[in-house]
């Protein structure tokens, strides 16, 4: 497939994409949408997966997906803002610009990349802020995402901090910005860049040109995205071209509206009492996914069921992910596996039992991680505007004859 040729055979049937004080209410919250139809027509360079728009491409991951450390680059999830994407894209050609407050503005190329600068990888998980949106009730704003805004890929590419040593940073260089090559159709409409204070720049933040040992997907931001791992997709630019250091903070409506939540303790509201201040969406809470079964599985009274899933934080790492057959009053050790991926990555997890009786079973996973956080109830997740950071013990529903 040639690249200029991409959106040409990108022939999808889209779906719909739905589009303060101190005293806090309680709000009702449910579980996530769950087994929304996978599209009959795939995306180039992919499955068939969970689509909300093809212009710009919004495709969700099936629940299926998630019973391994590593997330297929074609049943990866995307998410992009902007509907003007390029349709070409020559490698040969493609240079990343660093300016601003830099002793040197330079660009620098792909084979450079490769070339000139100390090659690393790592394992992290990449999800959207919004990612199981339709469990806030009444409905956020925003894509109404499933449980399956998420995946887990081995990064390779060059440390940021590695390019930005080459330009020279001037001593008053405080905020860097990234810009991609998506592009809005409007020219008033705000462009998607992010910025990240120096102070939190550190060796694990890198650009990367590969994911899973393979060039990055171009719907997953081909030929170089930035990885910050820990933190939400929204900062995690794709297609990055652009870098520009400042002094000051910049006035980007991505940072400074979009992507935020109350700056309270429990980093909630309602809709009649919105909390004014607001912080942005960064580090991922713990949370817990589970793989297999779906609900709807038909399973065998007394036969063995093994539960497979993955769980993850930002870093802290994974304690313990427990599984529950009774609602939630008994919890059980899952089995985690040897977290060989790294503090960054999911961390699978296995469950076996018998089913004891016939009809319908719900089985629930809740993980800990090492500060000993744990995820709440669905019922006890708070609502906020934009309906992010959903983080509800998970549950699936199967039938046992």
């Amino acid at each position: 497939m040639q690249r200029r040729d991409f959106f040409k055979k990108a022939i999808v049937v889209a779906g719909s994409a739905a589009v303060g004080g101190s005293t806090i209410e309680a709000v009702e919250t449910t579980h996530p949408i769950d087994n929304r139809k996978v599209s009959d027509i795939a995306f180039p360079e992919k499955r068939p997966l969970i689509t909300y728009s093809d212009r710009p491409p919004l495709l969700e991951s099936p629940r299926e997906v998630f019973t391994s450390a590593l997330t297929p680059n074609d049943l990866f999830f995307v998410r992009w803002h902007m509907p003007l994407i390029p349709t070409y894209i020559n490698p040969n050609k493609f240079t990343i610009s660093v300016n601003g407050l830099v002793e040197k503005e330079i660009e620098v190329s792909l084979q450079e990349l490769k070339t000139q600068f100390n090659q690393v990888e790592l394992t992290a998980v990449l999800q959207c802020g919004g990612n199981s949106r339709t469990a806030f009730k009444p409905m956020a704003g925003g894509i109404q995402w499933g449980i399956g805004a998420m995946g887990c890929a081995r990064w390779r590419g060059v440390r940021l901090k590695d390019v930005l040593a080459k330009a020279g940073l001037k001593k008053e260089a405080t905020y860097i910005g990234f810009n991609g090559e998506d592009k809005a159709v409007y020219n008033k409409t705000a462009n998607f860049v992010r910025e990240l204070n120096l102070e939190h720049l550190d060796d694990d933040i890198i650009l990367a040109y590969k994911m899973n040992g393979e060039d990055l997907p171009y719907l997953n931001g081909y030929p170089l995205r930035l990885i910050i791992p820990g933190v939400y997709a929204d900062s995690w630019i794709k297609m990055i071209s652009n870098i520009t250091v400042t002094k000051e903070k910049q006035d980007l409506h991505f940072m400074e509206h979009a992507y935020r939540i109350p700056d309270n303790s429990c980093e909630c509201e309602t809709p009649k009492n919105l909390f004014k201040k607001t912080k942005p969406i960064e580090e991922m809470n713990v949370n817990s996914i589970i793989g297999y079964p779906v609900t709807g599985t038909k399973v065998r009274d007394a036969s063995d069921l093994v539960v497979r899933g993955v769980a993850f934080d930002s870093g802290h790492g994974i304690e313990k992910v427990q599984i529950s057959i009774d609602g939630g009053q008994m919890w059980e050790d899952a089995l985690l596996d040897d977290d060989r991926e790294g503090k960054y990555a999911y961390r699978t997890f296995t469950y076996a039992f018998k089913p004891k009786s016939s009809g319908s079973l719900t089985i629930m996973c809740k993980a800990t991680n090492k500060k000993g956080e744990s995820q709440p109830f669905a019922k006890d997740v708070k609502w906020n505007h934009g309906g992010y950071k959903y983080n509800g013990i998970d549950e699936v529903t199967v039938e046992v004859v």
